[in-house]
């Protein structure tokens, strides 16, 4: 196999969904600790390349590998299982579960990977209050606020300790409170944590903010090497 490099790697990603060509070739490095945004207009193949970067989706051809486990080779069993243990996601919309309370949101990734009920409930229980969530725990997520079912889906997004979070247009339906307090939240869990973040948007100001904003036009990168200097969320 060709050498790779990074944490997170692809090489060739082709994918089609019938003659419409979605993805051209995307070859991306993907450092342990990064947090990259992906950027472009509508139709340039982000949230296809997130949904195959996080294994939700298989690619035509090309290859993915995720801290040195080349997840394209894995049959749906071994797939699913290495996607509960090593990746976390966060949708626009939340996704949360609207008949379980916030802790039992956060615990299920958990007790589907098989952890004990206690371990997991501790696990949750620990995220929510780093979230600033514990008294919203026993709330479902009707009582909650936008922002705050938000922190409860990343919260849920790391209960299983993942390397890596891929967020698909995160701030997208908070407001400008919210949107700011989700960006500063997504480097102190790096800062902390030391997970990698992946994240797509059409947000101006978040993809200012992290370390390397990748460009995608038409299925492709088009500057794969830009880096900036990453900006302090909370400026």
């Amino acid at each position: 196999m060709e050498q790779t490099s990074g944490f997170l790697t692809l090489r060739g990603i082709r994918k089609s969904f019938g003659t419409l060509e979605v993805l051209k070739g995307i070859d991306l490095d993907i450092g342990q600790g990064e947090v990259v945004s992906i950027v472009g207009p509508s139709g340039a193949g982000k949230t296809t390349l997130l949904q195959i970067m996080g294994t939700l989706d298989r690619a035509d051809s090309g290859t993915v590998v995720i801290g040195g486990t080349d997840v394209s080779r894995l049959g749906q069993k071994a797939l699913a299982r290495f996607r509960n243990q090593h990746i976390g996601f966060v949708f626009q919309f939340h996704q949360l579960l609207p008949e379980f309370t916030a802790l039992e949101n956060v615990m299920i990734p958990a007790l589907i990977g098989g952890a004990r009920r206690r371990d997991a409930r501790q696990r949750a229980e620990e995220l929510l209050a780093f979230m600033g969530l514990s008294e919203r725990a026993s709330h479902k997520p009707a009582e909650l606020s936008g922002g705050e079912k938000q922190r409860v889906a990343v919260a849920r997004a790391l209960v299983n300790r993942p390397a890596v979070v891929m967020a698909d247009e995160p701030s997208g339906s908070l407001d400008t409170a919210n949107k700011a307090e989700l960006h500063k939240l997504f480097f102190d869990l790096r800062d902390r944590l030391g997970q990698t973040f992946v994240i797509v948007t059409h947000d101006e100001e978040l993809a200012r903010t992290t370390d390397r904003t990748v460009h995608m036009r038409d299925g492709r990168i088009i500057d794969p090497m830009n880096t900036q200097e990453p900006i302090s969320p909370a400026q």
